[in-house]
């Protein structure tokens, strides 16, 4: 008898750890740990900061800490949390929490999201941080009206597909977690003037189309040219053979895509191919080759001393190292601060499992403002399709990443 029920304690133990490991998956690829672990905090104790047009946000502690945490949040709390944005006191979360797309994640993974929260993560006693937004805009009862306009009921999607059709299946899946999970068009989609995305799902061509966040350009996701080979090895390492992501998406990579298994991997990539570019392309600001002044010629001489060595002499970029400036969004994107960072502040793609990171120098002090603005127009002109010159009054209004 105590040997039956030995085994049976062994297999229960055995169902929880597998449970709890989805769990801890599902808080992987939704970007958990990024968003709620400060540089140098407790992993999942809130305090990071976030930039918004209201004021800096500071992500909340969701440790199971029963004082400054969740710990005291019910099943239902939590579901309602994460598929609504409404905490356990009833005040409406504010929606730098992804939750119009947490709302189509599955039961079986919020349940699973739950456990591995209450079980797994070690509890933290750090007090969340006030946020910095003006008393005459912190009222949250205006976004229980946010929510009424721009969100969704939350409705639970597949996780998988009934088809017959395998490949019908794997870009359902892709689109379960694209939508989801990895919440992608909270920062691929453009955002209306109350900031909201203008589209959740892929039945709106708006949906992953690109878009301008804080200062740094996320390109449009439709129609990228790019094979399966290619979008995978992004997710998973940060880096292909003629591309790679720094910025804030080097982030999402070493603390998010690269837990991907092998097969979402390539569903994602899947689901990316399977979206058409039917937007118009963009009126571009730019002006006539007749009118560019000398600085793309001084900027020529910039490149080849200072840029050519990785990026070579046609812009073409060495394989799987530095990405290629040809259709590169950066370039081609019209706003010229995505470049400018790069240029003067560095870039770094992601240190992955298996995987060192690159590093592009940060050239300010190297390069004066005039070189810097040589460098951007000749590449711009070279690789940008028709972008237009940026003028020194225009590079000196450009901001510097706050992060």
């Amino acid at each position: 008898m105590r040997n039956v029920t030995v085994l049976v304690a062994c297999l229960f133990s055995a169902t929880v750890s597998a449970a709890d490991s989805h769990g801890e998956y599902i808080a992987r690829i939704s970007d958990c740990v990024a968003c709620h672990t400060a540089e140098g905090g407790d992993a999942m104790a809130g305090g990071k900061k976030f930039p918004t047009p209201v004021g800096d946000i500071f992500s909340t502690n969701i440790t199971p800490d029963k004082t400054h945490g969740i710990g005291n949040y019910s099943y239902e709390d939590f579901e309602k949390a994460v598929r609504q944005g409404i905490a356990k006191d009833g005040h409406p979360l504010y929606p730098a929490m992804p939750y119009p797309s947490y709302a189509k994640l599955s039961d079986e993974d919020v349940q699973a999201l739950y456990r591995y929260f209450m079980h797994d993560v070690t509890p933290s006693a750090t007090a969340n941080k006030e946020n910095e937004i003006p008393w005459l805009i912190s009222a949250r009862w205006p976004l229980h009206i946010w929510n009424w306009l721009f969100t969704d009921a939350p409705a639970t999607a597949a996780v998988g597909s009934n088809s017959t059709d395998a490949s019908a299946a794997r870009i359902q899946r892709g689109a379960y977690l694209v939508e989801g999970p990895g919440h992608c068009g909270s920062c691929h989609t453009p955002r209306g003037m109350a900031m909201n995305e203008k589209a959740y799902t892929h039945a709106d061509a708006q949906y992953l189309s690109g878009a301008m966040i804080d200062g740094w350009y996320a390109p449009s996701l439709r129609g990228t040219g790019m094979s399966e080979q290619e979008l995978t090895s992004l997710l998973l390492t940060g880096k292909s053979k003629h591309a790679a992501v720094s910025g804030s998406m080097a982030e999402v990579v070493s603390e998010s895509t690269q837990y991907l298994t092998d097969e979402d991997a390539a569903a994602i990539a899947q689901y990316l191919r399977s979206l058409k570019n039917v937007k118009p392309e963009p009126t571009r600001a730019g002006t006539t080759t007749a009118s560019w002044s000398n600085s793309p010629q001084a900027g020529k001489v910039v490149y080849n001393r200072y840029c050519s060595t990785c990026h070579g002499l046609e812009g073409k970029g060495t394989d799987n190292n530095a990405p290629s400036l040809i259709h590169n969004p950066l370039v081609m994107v019209d706003d010229p601060t995505p470049l400018f960072r790069v240029i003067s502040q560095g870039a770094e793609t992601p240190t992955t499992r298996g995987n060192v990171s690159f590093k592009m120098p940060a050239y300010n002090g190297l390069l004066t403002e005039v070189e810097m603005r040589d460098v951007i127009n000749y590449v711009r002109k070279s690789w940008g399709e028709g972008n237009g010159e940026v003028s020194q009054e225009e590079l000196a209004g450009l901001k510097p990443a706050t992060h």
